[in-house]
Protein backbone atom coordinates (compact mmCIF):
# COMPACT_ATOMS: atom_id res chain seq x y z
CA UNK A 1 0.00 0.00 0.00
CA UNK A 2 1.51 3.38 -0.97
CA UNK A 3 1.90 6.13 1.59
CA UNK A 4 -1.34 8.10 1.45
CA UNK A 5 -1.36 11.39 3.37
CA UNK A 6 -4.37 11.65 5.73
CA UNK A 7 -5.83 8.34 4.49
CA UNK A 8 -5.47 5.20 6.56
CA UNK A 9 -4.64 2.08 4.51
CA UNK A 10 -7.55 0.35 6.26
CA UNK A 11 -9.94 2.86 4.71
CA UNK A 12 -8.81 1.92 1.20
CA UNK A 13 -9.16 -1.79 1.98
CA UNK A 14 -12.64 -1.21 3.41
CA UNK A 15 -13.62 0.67 0.26
CA UNK A 16 -12.31 -2.18 -1.92
CA UNK A 17 -14.22 -4.72 0.19
CA UNK A 18 -17.36 -2.60 -0.21
CA UNK A 19 -16.98 -2.71 -3.98
CA UNK A 20 -16.45 -6.48 -3.92
CA UNK A 21 -19.65 -6.84 -1.90
CA UNK A 22 -21.67 -4.97 -4.49
CA UNK A 23 -21.69 -1.67 -2.60
CA UNK A 24 -21.20 1.88 -3.82
CA UNK A 25 -18.07 3.85 -2.94
CA UNK A 26 -17.51 7.56 -3.52
CA UNK A 27 -13.83 8.14 -4.18
CA UNK A 28 -11.59 11.06 -5.14
CA UNK A 29 -9.94 11.56 -8.51
CA UNK A 30 -7.90 14.49 -9.74
CA UNK A 31 -10.99 15.79 -11.59
CA UNK A 32 -14.08 15.25 -9.40
CA UNK A 33 -15.32 12.62 -6.95
CA UNK A 34 -16.75 9.50 -8.54
CA UNK A 35 -19.59 7.22 -7.44
CA UNK A 36 -18.06 3.81 -8.01
CA UNK A 37 -19.34 0.26 -8.42
CA UNK A 38 -17.78 -2.99 -9.55
CA UNK A 39 -18.03 -2.58 -13.32
CA UNK A 40 -18.83 -6.28 -13.76
CA UNK A 41 -21.61 -6.35 -11.18
CA UNK A 42 -24.75 -5.38 -13.09
CA UNK A 43 -26.90 -4.96 -9.97
CA UNK A 44 -24.33 -2.58 -8.44
CA UNK A 45 -24.04 -0.62 -11.69
CA UNK A 46 -27.82 -0.31 -11.92
CA UNK A 47 -27.85 1.03 -8.35
CA UNK A 48 -25.44 3.79 -9.43
CA UNK A 49 -27.99 4.92 -12.01
CA UNK A 50 -30.81 4.76 -9.44
CA UNK A 51 -28.94 6.74 -6.78
CA UNK A 52 -27.96 9.45 -9.25
CA UNK A 53 -31.30 9.51 -11.07
CA UNK A 54 -29.28 9.03 -14.23
CA UNK A 55 -30.89 7.79 -17.46
CA UNK A 56 -29.73 4.22 -18.18
CA UNK A 57 -28.76 5.21 -21.73
CA UNK A 58 -25.95 7.45 -20.41
CA UNK A 59 -22.73 5.40 -20.31
CA UNK A 60 -20.36 5.28 -17.36
CA UNK A 61 -16.56 5.55 -17.39
CA UNK A 62 -14.66 2.46 -16.25
CA UNK A 63 -11.69 3.43 -14.09
CA UNK A 64 -8.61 1.23 -14.27
CA UNK A 65 -5.40 0.99 -12.25
CA UNK A 66 -3.15 1.21 -15.32
CA UNK A 67 -2.88 1.10 -19.09
CA UNK A 68 -1.93 -2.59 -18.89
CA UNK A 69 -5.64 -3.31 -18.35
CA UNK A 70 -6.76 -1.78 -21.65
CA UNK A 71 -6.91 -5.06 -23.53
CA UNK A 72 -8.97 -6.59 -20.70
CA UNK A 73 -11.80 -4.16 -21.42
CA UNK A 74 -11.50 -3.28 -25.12
CA UNK A 75 -11.41 -5.59 -28.15
CA UNK A 76 -9.56 -3.13 -30.35
CA UNK A 77 -6.77 -0.97 -28.93
CA UNK A 78 -5.36 1.20 -31.72
CA UNK A 79 -1.91 2.73 -31.66
CA UNK A 80 -3.47 6.11 -30.87
CA UNK A 81 -4.84 4.70 -27.61
CA UNK A 82 -1.42 3.44 -26.56
CA UNK A 83 0.14 6.80 -27.40
CA UNK A 84 -2.28 8.91 -25.41
CA UNK A 85 -2.26 6.44 -22.53
CA UNK A 86 1.54 6.65 -22.37
CA UNK A 87 1.40 10.44 -22.49
CA UNK A 88 -1.58 11.23 -20.24
CA UNK A 89 -2.21 8.29 -17.89
CA UNK A 90 -2.60 8.51 -15.02
CA UNK A 91 -4.48 11.69 -15.84
CA UNK A 92 -7.70 13.43 -16.84
CA UNK A 93 -8.18 11.73 -20.23
CA UNK A 94 -10.84 9.14 -21.08
CA UNK A 95 -10.59 7.04 -24.24
CA UNK A 96 -13.59 5.49 -26.00
CA UNK A 97 -12.86 2.10 -27.57
CA UNK A 98 -14.79 -0.97 -28.76
CA UNK A 99 -16.02 -2.79 -25.66
CA UNK A 100 -14.70 -6.22 -24.78
CA UNK A 101 -16.93 -9.12 -23.71
CA UNK A 102 -16.43 -8.52 -19.98
CA UNK A 103 -18.11 -5.08 -20.18
CA UNK A 104 -21.83 -5.23 -19.26
CA UNK A 105 -24.22 -3.30 -21.47
CA UNK A 106 -25.47 -1.62 -18.28
CA UNK A 107 -22.12 0.20 -18.13
CA UNK A 108 -22.10 1.28 -21.80
CA UNK A 109 -25.69 2.47 -22.00
CA UNK A 110 -26.39 -0.30 -24.51
CA UNK A 111 -23.58 0.73 -26.87
CA UNK A 112 -20.76 -1.46 -28.16
CA UNK A 113 -18.18 1.09 -26.98
CA UNK A 114 -16.66 1.62 -23.56
CA UNK A 115 -15.07 4.69 -21.94
CA UNK A 116 -11.86 3.97 -20.00
CA UNK A 117 -9.44 6.01 -17.93
CA UNK A 118 -6.73 5.81 -15.27
CA UNK A 119 -7.19 8.60 -12.70
CA UNK A 120 -4.26 10.60 -11.35
CA UNK A 121 -4.94 10.55 -7.61
CA UNK A 122 -3.00 8.45 -5.09
CA UNK A 123 -6.16 7.43 -3.22
CA UNK A 124 -8.10 6.32 -6.30
CA UNK A 125 -5.05 4.48 -7.66
CA UNK A 126 -4.63 2.70 -4.33
CA UNK A 127 -8.31 1.76 -4.36
CA UNK A 128 -8.16 0.47 -7.93
CA UNK A 129 -5.02 -1.56 -7.19
CA UNK A 130 -6.58 -3.03 -4.05
CA UNK A 131 -9.83 -3.86 -5.84
CA UNK A 132 -8.11 -5.32 -8.87
CA UNK A 133 -10.90 -4.85 -11.40
CA UNK A 134 -12.61 -1.99 -13.17
CA UNK A 135 -14.71 0.54 -11.29
CA UNK A 136 -17.59 2.10 -13.20
CA UNK A 137 -18.12 5.61 -11.92
CA UNK A 138 -19.89 8.80 -12.92
CA UNK A 139 -19.55 11.91 -10.77
CA UNK A 140 -20.89 11.41 -7.23
CA UNK A 141 -23.88 13.76 -7.41
CA UNK A 142 -27.48 13.82 -8.60
CA UNK A 143 -27.79 13.70 -12.37
CA UNK A 144 -27.38 17.13 -13.95
CA UNK A 145 -26.24 18.85 -10.75
CA UNK A 146 -22.88 20.44 -9.94
CA UNK A 147 -20.13 17.83 -9.68
CA UNK A 148 -18.49 17.29 -6.26
CA UNK A 149 -14.87 18.21 -5.67
CA UNK A 150 -14.74 17.34 -1.95
CA UNK A 151 -16.04 14.48 0.16
CA UNK A 152 -18.38 16.88 1.95
CA UNK A 153 -20.01 17.74 -1.38
CA UNK A 154 -20.74 14.02 -1.84
CA UNK A 155 -22.20 13.66 1.63
CA UNK A 156 -24.34 16.76 1.20
CA UNK A 157 -25.68 15.59 -2.15
CA UNK A 158 -26.11 11.83 -1.77
CA UNK A 159 -26.04 11.23 1.98
CA UNK A 160 -26.62 7.69 3.19
CA UNK A 161 -27.30 6.37 -0.32
CA UNK A 162 -23.52 5.91 -0.67
CA UNK A 163 -22.21 2.92 1.25
CA UNK A 164 -18.77 4.42 1.85
CA UNK A 165 -17.12 7.78 1.16
CA UNK A 166 -13.35 7.60 0.75
CA UNK A 167 -12.09 11.09 1.59
CA UNK A 168 -9.00 12.14 -0.37
CA UNK A 169 -9.25 15.91 0.03
CA UNK A 170 -10.05 18.45 -2.67
CA UNK A 171 -9.73 17.58 -6.34
CA UNK A 172 -6.78 19.25 -8.06
CA UNK A 173 -8.18 19.68 -11.60
CA UNK A 174 -11.82 20.42 -10.74
CA UNK A 175 -13.48 19.67 -14.10
CA UNK A 176 -14.09 16.24 -15.58
CA UNK A 177 -11.74 14.36 -17.88
CA UNK A 178 -11.44 15.03 -21.59
CA UNK A 179 -13.21 12.25 -23.53
CA UNK A 180 -11.71 11.30 -26.89
CA UNK A 181 -13.30 8.83 -29.29
CA UNK A 182 -10.66 6.48 -30.71
CA UNK A 183 -13.00 4.05 -32.47
CA UNK A 184 -12.26 5.85 -35.74
CA UNK A 185 -10.61 9.15 -36.54
CA UNK A 186 -9.89 10.71 -33.13
CA UNK A 187 -12.40 13.31 -31.96
CA UNK A 188 -13.03 15.07 -28.65
CA UNK A 189 -16.53 14.31 -27.36
CA UNK A 190 -16.15 16.22 -24.08
CA UNK A 191 -13.51 18.89 -23.36
CA UNK A 192 -11.88 18.45 -19.99
CA UNK A 193 -8.68 18.34 -17.99
CA UNK A 194 -6.41 17.52 -20.94
CA UNK A 195 -6.35 20.41 -23.37
CA UNK A 196 -7.00 20.07 -27.07
CA UNK A 197 -3.53 21.41 -27.87
CA UNK A 198 -1.84 18.79 -25.67
CA UNK A 199 -3.91 16.00 -27.19
CA UNK A 200 -3.12 17.15 -30.73
CA UNK A 201 0.58 17.34 -29.88
CA UNK A 202 0.52 13.77 -28.57
CA UNK A 203 -1.30 12.44 -31.65
CA UNK A 204 0.60 14.56 -34.16
CA UNK A 205 -2.47 15.95 -35.94
CA UNK A 206 -5.54 18.10 -35.37
CA UNK A 207 -8.39 16.66 -33.33
CA UNK A 208 -11.88 18.10 -33.84
CA UNK A 209 -14.36 18.75 -31.05
CA UNK A 210 -17.49 16.88 -32.07
CA UNK A 211 -20.71 18.51 -30.87
CA UNK A 212 -22.88 15.59 -31.98
CA UNK A 213 -21.85 11.95 -32.14
CA UNK A 214 -23.40 8.50 -32.44
CA UNK A 215 -21.13 7.55 -29.55
CA UNK A 216 -22.82 8.66 -26.34
CA UNK A 217 -20.55 9.67 -23.48
CA UNK A 218 -20.98 11.38 -20.09
CA UNK A 219 -21.58 15.12 -20.02
CA UNK A 220 -23.40 15.51 -23.33
CA UNK A 221 -26.82 16.39 -21.89
CA UNK A 222 -27.83 19.98 -22.81
CA UNK A 223 -28.45 20.83 -19.14
CA UNK A 224 -25.67 19.56 -16.91
CA UNK A 225 -23.29 20.68 -14.13
CA UNK A 226 -26.07 23.04 -13.01
CA UNK A 227 -26.54 24.75 -9.65
CA UNK A 228 -30.03 25.43 -8.32
CA UNK A 229 -29.61 29.04 -9.45
CA UNK A 230 -30.38 29.85 -13.08
CA UNK A 231 -27.15 30.50 -15.01
CA UNK A 232 -27.23 33.28 -17.61
CA UNK A 233 -24.34 33.82 -20.01
CA UNK A 234 -23.62 37.22 -21.53
CA UNK A 235 -20.67 38.90 -23.21
CA UNK A 236 -17.84 39.73 -20.75
CA UNK A 237 -18.45 43.47 -20.99
CA UNK A 238 -22.14 43.03 -20.11
CA UNK A 239 -21.76 40.92 -16.96
CA UNK A 240 -21.84 43.75 -14.42
CA UNK A 241 -24.58 45.67 -16.19
CA UNK A 242 -26.82 42.64 -16.56
CA UNK A 243 -26.30 41.72 -12.91
CA UNK A 244 -27.33 45.22 -11.86
CA UNK A 245 -30.39 45.01 -14.12
CA UNK A 246 -31.52 41.76 -12.51
CA UNK A 247 -30.80 43.05 -9.02
CA UNK A 248 -32.93 46.12 -9.74
CA UNK A 249 -35.79 43.79 -10.70
CA UNK A 250 -35.67 42.02 -7.35
CA UNK A 251 -33.50 39.01 -8.15
CA UNK A 252 -30.92 37.64 -5.75
CA UNK A 253 -27.94 37.65 -8.08
CA UNK A 254 -24.62 35.86 -8.16
CA UNK A 255 -21.91 37.27 -10.43
CA UNK A 256 -18.77 35.74 -11.91
CA UNK A 257 -16.75 38.82 -12.83
CA UNK A 258 -14.35 38.10 -15.71
CA UNK A 259 -10.67 39.00 -15.37
CA UNK A 260 -9.74 42.49 -16.48
CA UNK A 261 -13.10 44.16 -15.81
CA UNK A 262 -13.22 47.09 -13.45
CA UNK A 263 -15.05 46.74 -10.19
CA UNK A 264 -13.79 43.33 -9.13
CA UNK A 265 -15.61 41.64 -6.31
CA UNK A 266 -17.13 44.85 -4.99
CA UNK A 267 -18.04 46.64 -8.19
CA UNK A 268 -21.70 45.76 -8.74
CA UNK A 269 -24.90 45.22 -6.88
CA UNK A 270 -25.60 41.56 -6.27
CA UNK A 271 -26.22 38.88 -3.70
CA UNK A 272 -22.81 37.34 -4.19
CA UNK A 273 -19.93 38.48 -6.41
CA UNK A 274 -16.85 36.39 -7.22
CA UNK A 275 -13.89 37.54 -9.31
CA UNK A 276 -12.80 34.86 -11.76
CA UNK A 277 -9.09 33.85 -11.47
CA UNK A 278 -6.93 34.86 -14.40
CA UNK A 279 -5.38 31.39 -14.52
CA UNK A 280 -7.46 28.87 -16.44
CA UNK A 281 -6.20 26.07 -14.19
CA UNK A 282 -7.27 27.92 -11.02
CA UNK A 283 -10.63 28.78 -12.57
CA UNK A 284 -11.27 25.16 -13.56
CA UNK A 285 -10.24 23.96 -10.09
CA UNK A 286 -12.73 26.28 -8.41
CA UNK A 287 -15.57 26.55 -10.93
CA UNK A 288 -17.87 24.06 -9.20
CA UNK A 289 -16.96 25.52 -5.81
CA UNK A 290 -18.10 28.92 -7.09
CA UNK A 291 -21.42 27.54 -8.38
CA UNK A 292 -22.08 25.82 -5.07
CA UNK A 293 -21.22 29.03 -3.24
CA UNK A 294 -23.95 30.90 -5.12
CA UNK A 295 -26.50 28.28 -4.04
CA UNK A 296 -25.37 28.51 -0.42
CA UNK A 297 -25.99 32.26 -0.54
CA UNK A 298 -29.50 31.82 -1.91
CA UNK A 299 -28.87 33.27 -5.36
CA UNK A 300 -31.68 32.82 -7.87
CA UNK A 301 -29.58 33.63 -10.91
CA UNK A 302 -25.87 33.63 -11.75
CA UNK A 303 -24.53 35.99 -14.42
CA UNK A 304 -21.33 34.88 -16.12
CA UNK A 305 -19.45 34.88 -19.42
CA UNK A 306 -17.58 32.09 -21.12
CA UNK A 307 -13.79 32.35 -21.41
CA UNK A 308 -11.91 32.09 -24.68
CA UNK A 309 -11.70 28.44 -25.82
CA UNK A 310 -7.95 28.26 -25.20
CA UNK A 311 -6.40 25.60 -22.97
CA UNK A 312 -8.74 24.75 -20.10
CA UNK A 313 -11.00 27.59 -21.24
CA UNK A 314 -12.59 25.13 -23.68
CA UNK A 315 -13.69 22.86 -20.82
CA UNK A 316 -14.81 25.76 -18.61
CA UNK A 317 -16.90 27.19 -21.47
CA UNK A 318 -18.49 23.77 -22.04
CA UNK A 319 -19.44 23.44 -18.36
CA UNK A 320 -20.88 26.95 -18.17
CA UNK A 321 -22.93 26.51 -21.36
CA UNK A 322 -24.41 23.27 -20.06
CA UNK A 323 -25.02 24.80 -16.62
CA UNK A 324 -27.01 27.47 -18.47
CA UNK A 325 -28.91 24.85 -20.50
CA UNK A 326 -32.70 24.99 -20.69
CA UNK A 327 -34.56 23.55 -17.70
CA UNK A 328 -37.88 24.27 -16.03
CA UNK A 329 -37.72 26.93 -13.35
CA UNK A 330 -40.10 28.45 -10.88
CA UNK A 331 -40.12 32.13 -10.11
CA UNK A 332 -38.71 34.77 -12.46
CA UNK A 333 -39.15 33.90 -16.15
CA UNK A 334 -36.38 33.49 -18.65
CA UNK A 335 -37.52 36.59 -20.48
CA UNK A 336 -36.27 38.65 -17.54
CA UNK A 337 -33.00 36.75 -17.20
CA UNK A 338 -32.23 37.17 -20.88
CA UNK A 339 -33.13 40.86 -21.11
CA UNK A 340 -30.38 43.07 -22.55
Amino acid sequence: MPNLPDVEPGHVEHAADTLRGGGLVAFPTETVYGLGADAENVAAVERVFAVKGRPPTHPLIVHLSGAHQLSDWAVEVPDAAHRVAERFWPGPLTVVLRAGPRVPRAVTGGLDTVALRVPDHPVSLALLAAFGGGVAAPSANRFGAVSPTTADHVRDGLGAEVDYVLDGGSCAVGVESTIVDLTGEPAILRPGGVTRDDLEHALGHSVPVRVESAVRVPGQHPSHYAPRARVVLVEPGHVLGHAEFLHAHGCRVGVLVPPGFAGGSGGCAGQRVIAVPESGARYARRLYEFLRDFDRHGCEVVVASVPAPDGLGLAIADRLRRAAGSRSRAGHGSELFNSP
